[in-house]
This record gives structure tokens, C-alpha cells and sequence, in this order.
């Protein structure tokens, strides 16, 4: 195991200032509009009839599918954090309910798992 990640055994409690809330929030928000305007953005691809550009642009499509995919997934997850927020339960992990790292959340601040937590979920995968 990577002793660089987080001793699982920590239980000290790293709080997020009301700052630090305020900044999670805006970030979120930032990456909730910016999701919604790329998948509009995709929607908005005009559809060309021209049969050799169809086989031309059929990789482009499948692309395009996965990317909104992508992007329909990471809005839902961003949309959670700010329903997590209004509930008062943003921070905890949703596995073991300990509080998820502030460095974390400030990089990843849609994380629903602690850094450990998320390790097993992906080690099963």
C-alpha cells in the first residue's frame, strides 16, 4: 500500500471554514454551468447528410457520444456535492462517514469518498 496516501487510521477532523464553503460552492457552480454549456454545445452539432461525411465524421460522433457521457456524469456528481451542501452533509465520506480530507475537496471538490475509500472502490474495479 502507498504510505504517501492517507493513514486510514486519522481520524482528526479537518473543517472547512465558512471560506472555504463559499469558495467549494462557487467552484462547483463554475464547473455546473460550465457542464451545462458544453453538453448544450454538443447538442447543438448540426447533423450533415452527406454520406461521405457521415463515414467521415462517424468517429467524431462516437467521440462526441462518450464526451457527453463524460460530461452528463461529472454534472450529476456536481449537482450531488451541491445538494450534499444544502443538506449540511458536504465532507463525509459516503462509505465510512468520516470527514474527506479539505485538500481533497479542494482539488476534487465533488468527492464523494475519502481518499482510502476511494482506493477500494477503485482497487474493486
Amino acid at each position: 500500500m502507498n504510505n504517501q496516501i492517507i493513514d486510514d487510521r486519522d481520524t482528526r477532523l479537518s473543517p472547512l471554514s465558512p471560506e472555504d464553503l463559499a469558495a467549494l460552492r462557487d467552484n462547483l457552480q463554475e464547473q455546473r454551468l460550465f457542464r451545462e454549456d458544453q453538453l448544450r454545445q454538443m447538442a447543438a452539432v448540426p447533423s450533415r447528410t452527406d454520406a461521405l461525411i457521415q463515414r467521415r465524421s462517424a468517429a467524431q460522433t462516437e467521440v462526441r457520444v462518450k464526451l457527453a457521457a463524460s460530461a452528463r456524469m461529472v454534472l450529476a456528481d456536481v449537482e450531488a456535492a451541491l445538494d450534499r451542501m444544502d443538506e449540511g452533509r458536504y465532507g463525509r465520506c459516503h462509505l465510512c462517514r468520516r470527514t474527506i480530507d479539505r485538500d481533497r475537496l479542494m482539488i476534487v471538490p465533488q468527492a464523494r469518498y475519502c481518499s482510502r475509500c476511494q482506493q477500494v472502490r477503485e482497487a474493486g474495479r
